[in-house]
């Protein structure tokens, strides 16, 4: 048994995990029969809390309880539960490499220069804010980005299939506007903040964040009477929320999407975001072991269960392995490390290009790190007057259209095109998709750029190129 599976033994093993995380004896009977003293007064958070899968869920109830937990929901096909606890020593008594609470860390964060550190990370989110919104008018000639990948041509072949849909694991999607109303399907809908789906509107409907708004409408959108077409207009969209109010996207939710996606038999998910509060989670390092296993447990779950995974590879603009540091959090980062959930098994990461086709200024990159490449504009590569902004024009708030940049545009590119593909290919598996994604993209050479490595079809920029949405209808 290797080093990190003996940490991640639940505590009802022979062995149990004690509060450093290390192996230690069982409990005294009499120890185990004492009632806990439980916080009633303190903020509650919310943790994920790991088991061997198929453990039984008495089980879980048991030991949550026992050490001052309330479950919320159990994912026993992974060994995952989502618990809630008012006590300050929770991870503790659980283990520290077993459970992990994302909320508490931003809460009270272990120093003030985490806080101050994760603050400035999160300015890159600017960068994804909605910069312009589109006067009225026809919008055909703004769209460069579909024109880049020849998704006007392959829209004409194939528009998609309706029996084909794209989990957009976001802040939400609005059925209401008009490029959207056809194709969001309300039955597979979820809210997953709480790290348990909820199917009722109020919880996977956008509030005050337009950024799944944003990724549906490049994805799915549909307006003949503005001129507005996505990738793939013909298949459709679940609105999975799993960006809170505040911006952040916790663990627990993120293995909530990813289950809710197997469960509603997605044939691709859009992941436009990183994992919160960290931007790196270390296998080896406590706290962050239970999330990054949480993670990837329910991220390859999905994959096994049919689900093509796309992600965003980032705004820092850095080579995500020459890391040796987080940028949001005070910890060392090693190879081991990864941004979730583009680090997780299986998952297709997309850099972005602007309307010049090189790499955007601001796009994360690295050799083994890309797959393929997409359009997610920059602004310092400006398009001829009359073709609109240097980024992507896609649905916003209130039926209207507006323009943002981030890998976050790029990566819904990518998974509109996996939707044609899964649209032609009825059935085949995501690792079958993931390989018509990469063999029908555009080789782009590096072009002497600084810091890109490799040939033209495997570089460290681009990855296997840029998609192309004809060549995948073709």
């Amino acid at each position: 048994m290797s080093r990190v599976r003996r940490w991640l033994l639940p505590a009802a093993s022979v062995l149990a995990v004690g509060a450093a995380g290390a192996l230690t004896a069982p409990a005294a009977a009499a120890q185990q029969d004492a009632a806990p003293t439980c916080d009633t007064t303190s903020p509650s958070y919310s943790y994920v809390v790991l088991y061997q899968p198929w453990t039984s869920a008495r089980t879980v109830d048991r030991e949550l309880t026992e050490k001052c937990g309330t479950k919320v929901h159990y994912y026993p096909e992974i060994g995952v539960a989502v618990a809630t606890s008012r006590n300050a020593d929770f991870q503790e008594r659980i283990g520290v490499f077993r459970a992990y609470s994302g909320a508490r860390e931003v809460a009270i964060p272990p120093t003030t220069a985490a806080a101050q550190a994760r603050a400035q990370a999160r300015a890159e989110l600017e960068n994804e804010e909605t910069t312009s919104v589109a006067a009225d008018g026809d919008l055909t000639a703004q769209q460069w980005d579909m024109r880049a990948i020849k998704a006007p041509e392959a829209n004409k072949i194939n528009p998609g299939s309706s029996s084909v849909t794209v989990g957009v694991l976001d802040s939400g999607v609005d059925p209401a506007h008009p490029a959207l109303k056809h194709a969001v399907d309300t039955k597979t809908s979820a809210g997953c903040n709480t790290g348990a789906p909820d199917t009722t509107p109020a919880a996977w409907l956008p509030t005050n964040i337009d950024h799944g708004q944003h990724v549906a409408g490049t994805i799915a959108g549909k307006d003949t009477a503005r001129g507005f077409t996505g990738v793939a207009p013909g298949v459709k969209v679940a609105s999975v929320k799993v960006i809170n109010d505040d911006g952040l996207i916790f663990p627990e939710a993120a293995v909530c999407g990813f289950m809710w996606a197997a469960e509603k038999k997605f044939e691709v998910t859009n992941n436009s975001y990183y994992v919160d509060p960290g931007m790196f989670y270390c296998p080896k390092q406590p706290g962050d072991a239970a999330a990054f296993e949480a993670v990837r447990r329910a991220a390859d779950y999905s994959f096994r269960k049919g689900v093509l995974n796309v992600a965003a590879a980032g705004n820092s603009g850095f080579d995500i392995k020459a890391q040796t540091t987080d940028p949001n959090r005070p910890h060392p980062v090693d190879p081991s490390c990864e941004i979730l959930p583009k680090g997780s098994p299986h998952v297709v990461t997309v850099s972005a290009v602007g309307y010049n086709g090189t790499k955007s200024s601001y796009s994360n990159y690295g050799r083994g790190q890309i797959e393929v490449t997409a359009p997610g504009g920059d602004r310092a590569q400006l398009p001829p007057p009359g073709e609109g902004a240097g980024c992507p024009l896609s649905t916003i708030f209130n039926g209207q259209y507006g323009t943002k940049c981030g890998t976050s545009m790029a990566a819904p590119h990518a998974a509109g095109v996996a939707a044609l593909l899964a649209s032609k290919y009825r059935h085949a598996p995501p690792w079958a998709l993931a390989t018509l994604l990469e063999v029908t993209a555009d080789p782009k050479s590096c072009g002497g750029a600084e810091g890109c490595t490799g040939p033209d079809r495997n570089n460290s920029f681009y990855g296997r190129g840029q998609v192309n949405a004809l060549k995948a209808v073709r």
